[in-house]
């Protein structure tokens, strides 16, 4: 025990929970005392008069804080800080600032320009009514000033900010130009000082962005790419050398139309090609039902990078479930890869009227009958790709891979759109007794006779319902051996989560969770190199103070139940909800009864099922600074 700290009274003593210290050795059953914000002790038996509250966790585990390395929290962070549903599932610190977007440098409005609702509102699937509300807190324009209001904020979980270089690119360029051309010598060299200032400061990393379908939402830049896809290789290299220097992360995502363009990002790490081996997390970990190949080439790219002979310090980041995915018509990041939806996801997601003239014009048909079987059918170079297991899409367009969640004919809920079209195909070939009921029987008699193909029937769909009709896929993981196989593979970290963004489409808070249930299955030390893969690890990445268990270590502490971790479903504690401080729906993850305690610098922010009054309220988290890791 710390004898500095063992005569103090302690705020709360744990006894009877199995520890797990987050090194990744066997856990014991021990006692935890927390004072001040810190772990004033650990011990086999520690005398539990000194502690003003005795929490007994018999039968619980107890680990340090989980960590999620990637998420866009940084924008519901400003109108519910606690994060609580972050907090539910034992996450007590998050990454922020991924994928070159992120409130750094604050709004960035000028005249006739507001980025965070142009840059996160198509990207990350968030309502620009919520981006709007959340550029109007940002009164900073620096990310030194970004830090101190962070520290201002009563931050739930942890906060651990990347540069975002779409954002540094419209401060120095502004938006219309970093959409349009190469930054001068002068606007590289400011931007390169602007990183070094935030690299000095104690920021973590850097983020960048290559998906070709993360395009800006609002006019006149609607079918312009986000800023950080009109980088050079030559900028990119300018400024992750600030970051091999200070031996800072660069999060980054793959180019997946250009992979040799994507293979020479990855060798930025390569110690032997450029002196010093730079830290990259990158997206992403997950095997693509369509895309298998496509999904490996990305692991086996990450093995060269860290292969002895070229000495990299490369993850790709996992994912613990199936890539499930939701949509409302065509509100779905996924249809951003298809020519003819892309143009509907263009349009504001209130602009029922401007998707339904859109999808009236048989131009527009055309073309989405022609995406639909890009790579299905003929003799082309898409359907080669296919062909060898690397098509152009992620969106397989198989009917029986949709599932309906809900539209207006009752009947269709939970049943795939494969399933309903053969209905209407039958019906229309004159078996009327497949109709289940006049709501059915009066929509298959609205449908176009013949319908046509799937195509037709998809078309006639959005056209009838647009967004009435909310629908799921899984577009990725669908191999359980596989997703435990990425998790735990040398080259990846868990934590693909995308918590914060995507609100309607995607939920994933539960990731570390299910990270969790999957190692135990195997064994209690599975459970321990998990824990080590969810808290020390990363934190040693990124360079924090956290993700540790030991005398005098920041008090983040999670209490699992590993019974009701074991009978947790995921797919049945989904839920589409309210939320009042969002004033949006939002699809979230309900784990409740497998996490007992969470506590945040020492206070208690999840207890008894529920979040604690302080949660939201009193500040528990901290932005975290770099800091150079412990041996």
């Amino acid at each position: 025990m710390n004898t500095a700290l063992q005569d103090l009274p302690w705020d709360t003593l744990i006894t009877g929970a199995l520890v797990f210290d987050g090194s990744g050795a066997a856990p014991q059953r021990l006692d935890v005392a927390i004072t001040g914000g810190r772990v004033a002790g650990i011990g086999a038996r520690l005398p539990r008069e000194q502690a003003r509250e005795v929490l007994v966790r018999e039968g619980h585990w107890l680990m340090p804080g989980l960590i999620d390395i990637h998420t866009h929290l940084d924008l519901e962070v400003e109108l519910a800080p606690g994060l609580s549903e972050v907090v539910r599932h034992g996450t007590t610190t998050v990454v922020v600032g991924n994928c070159s977007l992120g409130a750094a440098f604050g709004a960035q409005r000028e005249p006739g320009q507001d980025p965070i609702v142009d840059c996160f509102a198509r990207v990350e699937n968030i309502p620009k009514h919520v981006l709007s509300r959340c550029a109007d807190r940002m009164a900073w324009d620096n990310t030194a000033d970004y830090l101190a209001h962070l520290d201002t904020v009563a931050l739930g979980p942890n906060m651990v900010p990347l540069v975002p270089h779409s954002m540094l690119r419209i401060q120095v360029m502004g938006l219309e130009d970093s959409i349009r051309r190469e930054p001068t010598p002068t606007e590289l060299a400011r931007m390169q000082q602007l990183l070094q200032d935030a690299i000095d400061q104690g920021y973590v990393g850097f983020s960048t962005d290559g998906l070709p379908f993360h395009y800006l939402a609002n006019d006149p830049h609607r079918d312009r790419r986000i800023p950080t896809q009109f980088a050079s290789f030559g900028e990119l290299q300018a400024l992750t050398g600030i970051l091999r220097a200070a031996d800072r992360v660069w999060q980054v995502t793959p180019m997946p139309d250009r992979p040799l363009e994507t293979l020479r990002n990855y060798l930025l790490s390569s110690a032997r090609l450029h002196g010093k081996a730079l830290r990259v997390t990158a997206l992403a970990a997950v095997e693509f039902a369509a895309n298998r190949r496509g999904s490996r080439a990305l692991l086996g790219m990450a093995r060269l990078v860290n292969s002895r002979w070229l000495g990299g310090n490369m993850h790709l980041q996992a994912l613990s479930s199936p890539f499930t995915i939701w949509a409302d018509g065509v509100t779905n990041p996924i249809m951003e890869e298809m020519h003819s939806t892309r143009a509907l996801m263009a349009l504001d997601l209130d602009d029922r009227e401007g998707r339904a003239q859109l999808m009236a014009d048989p131009a527009w048909m055309a073309q989405f009958r022609a995406d639909w079987y890009r790579g299905r059918r003929g003799f082309n170079g898409a359907r080669l790709r296919a062909l060898i297991g690397m098509p152009l899409d992620n969106f397989s367009r198989e009917l029986e891979d949709i599932v309906v969640e809900r539209c207006p004919v009752e009947a269709w809920q939970g049943e795939s759109l494969g399933t309903a079209y053969a209905r209407l195909l039958a019906y229309q070939s004159g078996d009327l007794s497949v109709a289940r009921g006049a709501q059915e029987r009066d929509f298959l008699d609205s449908c176009p006779r013949p319908i046509g193909d799937e195509a037709g029937f998809f078309i006639h769909l959005l056209q009838s319902w647009d967004k009435s009709l909310r629908w799921h896929t899984v577009i990725a993981n669908r191999d359980p051996a596989r997703v435990r196989e990425l998790l735990f593979h040398r080259d990846t970290l868990p934590g693909f989560n995308d918590s914060g963004a995507h609100l309607s489409n995607l939920a994933f808070y539960d990731g570390n969770l299910l990270t969790l249930k999957i190692a135990a299955e195997e064994s209690i030390n599975r459970v321990s190199e998990a824990v080590r893969r969810l808290t020390r690890a990363p934190a040693d990445f990124f360079g924090i103070d956290a993700g540790r268990l030991e005398e005098g270590a920041r008090a983040d502490i999670t209490v699992v139940d590993p019974v009701a971790l074991a009978r947790y479903d995921s797919d049945a504690g989904r839920q589409l909800v309210w939320r009042e401080e969002l004033q949006a729906e939002q699809l979230v993850n309900r784990s409740d009864g497998v996490v007992s305690d969470v506590f945040i610098g020492g206070k208690a922010a999840w207890a008894q099922g529920a979040v604690t009054a302080a949660l939201g309220h009193e500040r528990m988290g901290s932005a975290l600074r770099y800091q150079p890791r412990r041996h």
